[in-house]
C-alpha cells in the first residue's frame, strides 16, 4: 500500500483473494470457502456501516464495537479459523479459533485507533482518523461524557475543521483529558483477556504459546 498506493493495493488484493477462493474450490476446501466469504462479506458490511455513520458523526459506542469487529476483526478471525479447519480439528475447535480471532481483532484495532492519540512516535501523523471524520473509542467517550460546549467545539472541529492541524491537536487534548485513552485501553485489555481466555481451552504446545505471544504483541505495541 506504500510503495503502489490504495487503488493498486487494492486490485492486487482482490487478485489474491480470487485466486485463494479458485484454488479453495480447485482443491474442495468448501469450508475455506465459506470462511472466507463471510469474512469479505462481514468487512464490506461494517465498511458501509462506517461509511454512513461518518457522515452523521452519531456512532454510540455499541455501533463502534460493531463496525470494528465487521471490519478488522472478521478478517483477523477468517485467518485463525481457516487454519484451524486446514487441520484435523473438529466443529468446535474450528469455532472457538473464529472467536479467538474475533476477540484478537478487537483489541488490534483499538490499539491501532489509540495511536491516533499518543505522545509518542508511531510511525505516522497523530490525528489521521480525525482528519477522516473517524469516530474512534477515545473519542465516541469523550463525546459522551463532555459537557454540552466542549461536546459542541468537539464535534465543530471534527466536521467542519478536522483540516487545520491545531485545532486536530484541541481535540486530541481533550481526549487525553476527559479520560478516553484509559476507557479504551480497558476496553482493549478485556477483548486480550477475553482471547486468552479461549486460548486456554486448546491443549498447550508451540503453536497455542506463538497465538498468546502474538496478541500479547499486538496489545502492547508502540508503533
Amino acid at each position: 500500500n506504500a510503495l503502489w498506493k490504495n487503488k493498486v493495493a487494492v486490485l492486487v488484493g482482490d487478485f489474491l483473494l480470487s485466486q485463494g477462493l479458485l484454488l479453495s474450490v480447485k482443491n474442495g476446501q468448501y469450508r475455506m470457502l465459506e470462511i472466507v466469504s463471510r469474512a469479505v462479506k462481514e468487512m464490506a458490511e461494517g465498511e458501509l456501516l462506517q461509511m454512513e455513520k461518518a457522515r452523521r458523526l452519531d456512532i454510540k459506542e455499541e455501533i463502534y464495537h460493531e463496525i470494528i469487529r465487521q471490519k478488522t476483526a472478521s478478517l483477523i478471525a477468517a485467518a485463525c479459523c481457516v487454519g484451524a479447519s486446514s487441520t484435523a480439528a473438529d466443529e468446535d475447535t474450528i469455532q472457538m479459533m473464529w472467536l479467538f480471532g474475533e476477540k484478537a481483532g478487537m483489541a488490534f484495532q483499538i490499539r491501532d485507533d489509540l495511536f491516533d492519540f499518543g505522545t509518542e512516535d508511531v510511525g505516522k501523523p497523530l490525528g489521521i482518523d480525525i482528519k477522516e471524520k473517524k469516530m474512534t473509542l477515545p473519542l465516541i467517550y469523550t463525546l459522551a461524557h463532555a459537557d454540552r460546549p466542549t461536546r459542541r467545539q468537539i464535534m465543530n472541529i471534527v466536521r467542519n475543521e478536522s483540516h487545520k492541524t491545531e485545532r486536530v491537536a484541541e481535540v486530541i487534548a481533550l481526549v487525553r483529558q476527559s479520560g478516553g485513552i484509559e476507557y479504551a485501553q480497558e476496553a482493549m485489555y478485556r477483548y486480550r483477556q477475553e482471547a486468552f481466555d479461549l486460548l486456554a481451552n486448546a491443549p498447550e504446545s508451540p503453536a497455542r504459546q506463538a497465538l498468546h505471544d502474538l496478541l500479547t504483541f499486538v496489545t502492547e505495541r508502540k508503533r
